[in-house]
């Protein structure tokens, strides 16, 4: 492992994507322990999906277009079917319930969807780990689990960090009913934008 991959890992999961936005809009809307629960659901899907790298679906995805279309498509309808919820919802921004055991359940489950519903996910860690890996290194599936591991801890560590501050920001942000209109526009329009980039975006 070296440096060059640690700083790219970094800015990979730094960019605001899905799973950001989700986490910092369920910060804001329902606080710091819901926020947590969100980059849980989040990340739980980023293992998945580096598990179906090293077990090769991901090059099946790939090169199966109808397999990837439908899973693609799928990942498009959830995040237009959110980005409308929030539209409706006249409330802060929420995604579920109040912060009980089955509504930060919930609120993982949705980020787990959220990011499970992208195929470019899998994808992406075939694409990605291999640039970082020794030459002629014999234990392959090794290297890239721990790559993969930095990099999933990674993507954990920094959504919590995101949702953190999200949550402490909250109380001021609630009591603003023109900033909380103004961020549920944004996040609905982001979701949108995303499910339009997912349904544009080729293999």
């Amino acid at each position: 492992m070296n440096i060059e991959f640690l700083i790219t890992a970094l800015i990979v999961v730094i960019a605001p994507g899905t799973g950001v936005i989700y986490t910092v809009a369920t910060g804001l809307g329902r606080g710091r322990l819901a926020s947590i629960a969100a980059a849980s659901g989040c990340t739980a899907a980023t293992i998945l999906h580096l598990a179906a790298a090293l077990l090769g679906l991901a090059a099946i995805l790939h090169a199966s277009a109808l397999l990837f279309q439908i899973v693609k498509f799928a990942g498009v309808a959830y995040l237009a079917y959110l980005a409308v919820q929030i539209l409706r919802d006249r409330g802060s921004v929420r995604f579920d319930g109040i912060e009980t055991g089955e509504g930060l359940a919930g609120t993982a489950w949705t980020g787990f969807v959220i990011n499970i519903l992208n195929p470019k996910v899998s994808i992406f860690f075939i694409a990605f780990l291999p640039q970082f890996m020794s030459p002629g290194q014999t234990g392959a599936i090794r290297e890239i689990l721990l790559l993969g591991g930095v990099f999933v801890a990674m993507t954990f560590v920094v959504f919590v960090i995101y949702g953190q501050i999200a949550g402490v920001v909250r109380n001021r942000v609630l009591s603003s009913h023109r900033a909380m209109n103004w961020i549920r526009r944004t996040v609905a329009v982001m979701f949108a934008g995303f499910a339009v980039r997912l349904a544009l975006s080729e293999r």
